[in-house]
């Protein structure tokens, strides 16, 4: 049997996903699609995952689409609808990401490239390796940047700091893109993984119902005026407000005592 194109661990709480093609820089294929997907709905769907990191196999974090891929061969009028692969992988993918019910890490191992980079910026946050670069490198084929990346990165960094990322392709180093505040952190590369574990581990003791929904409320917030972000913050608090952590965390700090959150 050929090896899985995603591997699964668990340690206690974290679920890390590892992207499984090293020789190819993990680049994304259909099946490796297929498998990410099942993998990060199996996460979604279990109770005692309660935060998920991702990274990838060898030197590399993902090299963006796989230009060899069966996906990408010219159909019978001699092109290739690169319309139909995003439809088909990315826009699911970058959705079940903004969607999980848990918070998402990026372990950021070496070179993210074109839908790599905007895979790993899609996640709540990212982690990124000193030796660690990202790269918007559609406009080097004569594309767009995709995987959500025309929504990102103007979020991120700004119009100006976004078109010149995405109009040059240049490659953007760790360190410049904790500067600029697109990534969380860069860490040396030794310790990459024990501060993505730490991260998620420290997350995945806080209530994580309330870490989602606040990613939903800020992805919301970017499409609403002030009004109607109070008023979204009214609605989500008065749900957060009636579940079990939110009594739970009132209860553990009059009780001065470590609080045991359990929603999902």
């Amino acid at each position: 049997m050929s090896e899985p194109l995603v591997l699964v661990a668990d340690a206690g709480p974290v679920r890390t996903l590892t992207l499984n093609r090293p020789a190819a820089l993990n680049s994304f294929t259909g099946e490796m699609h297929a498998e990410l997907r099942v993998a990060l709905d199996a996460a979604a769907a279990d109770a005692s995952v309660r935060a998920v990191v991702i990274t990838g196999a060898g030197r590399g974090f993902c090299a963006g689409q796989d230009l060899n891929d069966s996906s990408m061969v010219p159909g019978p009028d001699g092109k290739v609808d690169v319309g139909a692969v995003i439809e088909a992988n990315y826009r699911p993918l970058a959705l079940r990401i903004r969607s999980m019910p848990v918070p998402v890490i990026a372990a950021v191992n070496g070179v993210a490239a074109g839908a790599g980079a905007n895979f790993a910026l899609g996640c709540d946050m990212a982690i990124a390796a000193r030796s660690a670069s990202f790269i918007q490198a559609f406009s080097k084929i004569g594309l767009v940047p995709d995987c959500g990346g025309t929504w990102l990165l103007p979020r991120l960094l700004g119009r100006a700091r976004a078109l010149g990322l995405a109009l040059t392709g240049d490659k953007l180093s760790a360190d410049t893109a904790a500067e600029m505040g697109l990534i969380w952190q860069c860490v040396e590369d030794a310790v990459l993984m024990d501060t993505a574990l730490a991260l998620a581990h420290k997350l995945a003791a806080m209530p994580v119902k309330a870490l989602a929904v606040t990613r939903q409320a800020f992805d919301a917030a970017a499409q609403l005026d002030m009004g109607q972000a109070l008023t979204l913050e009214a609605e989500l608090q008065r749900t957060l407000g009636h579940a079990h952590d939110f009594a739970e965390g009132v209860a553990a700090f009059q009780q001065k005592r470590a609080p045991q959150f359990s929603d999902r």
